[in-house]
């Protein structure tokens, strides 16, 4: 079965977790029913990888949850993609 290593982003910080469905876990984490630190922010998915098995996919979210530099890059870049003017076609 597919497992996924996600980066969530708020305007706290970030997030990174594992899943099967990344839909789901998403909206968990917006529900205030994923992990007990995302409870009461609105998440947004930063990053995500696809692999074939759990094993490999916990491996990779204990690196990703070491490399601090990458996490606030990747919400550096999101908020200075959220702050450029809308196109109007």
């Amino acid at each position: 079965m597919p497992c996924f290593v996600y980066i969530i982003g708020s305007i706290d910080g970030t997030y990174c977790g594992w899943t099967t469905d990344l839909d789901k876990r998403l909206a968990a984490h917006n529900d205030g029913t994923g992990a007990k630190s995302t409870r009461g922010r609105k998440w947004t998915l930063l990053y995500a990888e696809r692999y074939q098995g759990r094993g490999e996919a916990m491996s990779r979210e204990w690196h990703l949850k070491r490399d601090r530099r990458f996490r606030e890059l990747l919400r550096a870049g999101c908020r200075r993609v959220s702050t450029l003017p809308r196109q109007v076609s």
